[in-house]
């Protein structure tokens, strides 16, 4: 099997030995005796150096630390021995004070003084005995050392060369509700089957104009890319399978079996890449069982750790899929992190450590979770903005919309995919819930309920498309809501739903504007030319659905049907569907970008709309941020590793 050119070989650390060099004669084997020896008497003279030089450093109990009280926050998965919370929720570190602190401070360095001296003592006589017996071998013992050596290093090199180490056997977890689904009305019926038409056009239209690159250019017929290749196609993978395009699915798979390749000296975003590209491998695998889809998730997502590689262990929004090297977005608030970005992971990488046993995953997003937790929060709201350096917010710009969106939803969702055993995160979530509600949802003048966003002190009352998905997350959290708050969740979903139709039928097109205001007489409209497009998104029928599944009230299903016509008639084009850049023009210009996400997304919801809800039931799945299904995970008595066990 070759290497996957993923993989980095550890093997190019070690030099490669020339064919000459298999055998060795009598002449190189008395010349490598007499540099081994003097090489020996070089180390032995440095050590003992070394060992007279330590009694001549300066005694370090003299000089004051530089403390900045941050161990546990600043250090990834690094408790402090002395930490402990002040009352105002921040972490300090506990000091004795007073002169007796410093004496016991003095005694306990001078007593690890004495002990590091005992073991450079102990490592020189050790050093020094092991060179007396290498000089007491003869040549021939010598020689049959060197060949031993030689063997490790090729042993090593073809284990390096026989590929990626094989991920252990999991027991898969219980998959149902993937397939048919098709509604008892023959009206119903004949929508869902518009709908799979719909994406059957999409499909074909990027297939034939362009396969392999990251999105189709729908009026130029050709696709486009930036740093990385095939995210349609990956994106797409489960909304196949689930409308039943397996011939579609197959094409799809072939192309990743020979073309997915994540080596590319690429800058890319862990967000988008983990959400797209994992999320949907992820949820092919488990759909269809195909090894292929598990395989290239975990080789990608051992791409992304090196961003977790900061001073608090919030990861840089970008990094190097070949060096490593990570960075943030120059506009972000002074180089912070973004929460919706960072605060986007728990799903897909405790899946990862469930399917690799490798801890390092879950590690990483329960320490941001625990970081988090210790830290100030302004009204109870999280900012969207946090320094991966110092481990402070940024700007405090509060938003469910874009920046801030899917934080909040993968709190909720950890706790469904944990099969409710994940109480931390529901905990999280209700409190974050609550001071949203507190501070962020209104009702305008025309009685429509928005959700605002925090910035500076003021509320403003603008509401994006994005955070259109909060009536959906509130209908699926409003069972488990504290207080017997679950009908009050509920109806605050169905208000958010009836506020982003509203946004669309206040429309020329029937869709909906990018941000719409509620000021000045005008509400749930958009003011802005720049706020007036609309680009396939999908959060608006993401909520006609949930509210559909938790409801049945027929209004999500007419509503959901009205905005498929639209998206049917404005955007299709010959050669796929396309974004329009003016929702009140009866006459709108194109995008020409058929965005992957809405075959990720936008399709599926609506298919799943019109289909029964044996199809994808949410006991058993829940869908990540880019609409990719995963299993709940029915652990019972198992533990993650790298955790804690579950409580109820």
């Amino acid at each position: 099997m070759t290497t996957p050119a993923l993989l980095p070989l550890s093997g190019r650390r070690i030099p490669t030995l020339s064919p000459g060099a298999s055998s060795f004669t009598h002449h190189r084997a008395t010349l490598r005796l007499s540099e081994k020896f003097i090489l020996l008497l070089i180390l032995s003279a440095f050590i003992t150096l070394c060992f007279g030089a330590f009694f001549f450093l300066p005694d370090n109990s003299k000089h004051k630390r530089f403390d900045l009280g941050l161990e546990d926050v600043l250090i990834p998965h690094i408790d402090s021995p002395k930490e402990g919370k002040h009352a105002s929720g921040q972490v300090v570190i506990h000091g004795q004070g007073g002169h007796d602190e410093h004496r016991h401070r003095g005694r306990q360095e001078g007593a690890e003084q004495e002990s590091l001296r005992d073991k450079i003592r102990a490592d020189h006589e050790r050093a020094l005995q092991e060179a007396k017996e290498k000089l007491r071998k003869s040549r021939e013992e010598l020689q049959a050392e060197i060949q031993t050596e030689k063997n490790k290093v090729m042993e090593d090199l073809k284990k390096t060369n026989a590929g990626p180490k094989p991920l252990p056997p999991v027991p898969m977890p219980r998959v149902v509700g993937i397939n048919d689904g098709e509604p008892p009305e023959p009206d119903v019926k004949e929508k869902r089957d518009k709908i799979r038409e719909m994406m059957k056009h999409a499909w074909d239209s990027y297939r034939q104009y362009g396969w392999g690159y990251n999105e189709l250019k729908p009026l130029a017929k050709k696709g486009h890319s930036t740093n990385i290749f095939g995210a349609t196609i990956v994106d797409a993978l489960d909304t196949l399978y689930i409308m039943g395009l397996h011939e579609e699915f197959k094409d799809g798979q072939e192309w990743i079996e020979q073309n997915l390749d994540f080596s590319v000296n690429a800058e890319v975003s862990v967000f988008e890449v983990n959400i797209r590209f994992i999320g949907g491998l992820l949820a092919a695998y488990y759909l269809s069982g195909q090894e292929v889809f598990k395989l290239k998730a975990v080789q990608l997502a051992e791409k992304l750790l090196p961003a977790f590689n900061t001073p608090t262990g919030i990861p840089w929004a970008m990094v190097n899929l070949k060096s490593g090297v990570g960075r943030n977005w120059g506009w972000a608030s002074a180089g912070s992190s973004i929460l919706a970005e960072f605060g986007t992971l728990h799903m897909e990488f405790v899946h990862l450590t469930y399917l690799t046993g490798n801890p390092a995953y879950y590690q990483k997003v329960m320490h941001i979770r625990k970081l988090l937790a210790k830290m100030d929060r302004p009204n109870g709201l999280y900012p969207n903005y946090l320094n991966p350096r110092t481990g402070r917010w940024g700007q405090h710009h509060t938003s469910v919309g874009g920046l801030g969106d899917s934080f909040y939803e993968y709190l909720l969702k950890a706790w469904l995919m944990s099969d409710k055993t994940d109480t931390e995160a529901r905990k999280t979530y209700d409190d974050a819930i609550e001071a949203i509600e507190r501070h962020l949802i209104r009702k305008s003048n025309g009685g429509l309920t928005f959700i605002g966003e925090w910035k500076n002190g003021h509320l403003e009352r603008k509401m994006g498309h994005l955070a259109c998905f909060a009536g959906g997350m509130f209908a699926l959290g409003a069972d488990g809501s504290p207080d017997d708050k679950a009908g009050h969740y509920l109806q605050l979903g169905a208000e958010i739903a009836h506020t982003c139709h509203e946004s669309y039928d206040r429309t020329v097109l029937k869709l909906g504007p990018e941000a719409f205001k509620f000021d000045s007489g005008l509400e749930a409209v958009a003011v802005r030319q720049n706020e007036k497009y609309y680009i396939l998104r999908p959060e608006v029928i993401e909520t006609y659905w949930y509210m559909w599944r938790f409801t049945h009230d027929p209004k999500y299903r007419q509503w959901g049907w009205e905005a498929a016509q639209a998206i049917d008639k404005y955007c299709r084009v010959s050669g796929g569907f396309s974004g329009v850049k003016d929702v009140y023009s009866s006459t709108p210009t194109y995008d020409d970008v058929q965005q992957s996400f809405f075959l990720a997304e936008t399709l599926k919801y609506l298919y799943l709309l019109f289909s029964s809800d044996d199809l994808m039931p949410l006991e058993s799945w829940v869908f990540n941020t880019e609409a990719h299904p995963l299993p709940v995970l029915h652990l019972g008595n198992i533990t993650l590793p790298g955790s804690e066990p579950a409580q109820r």
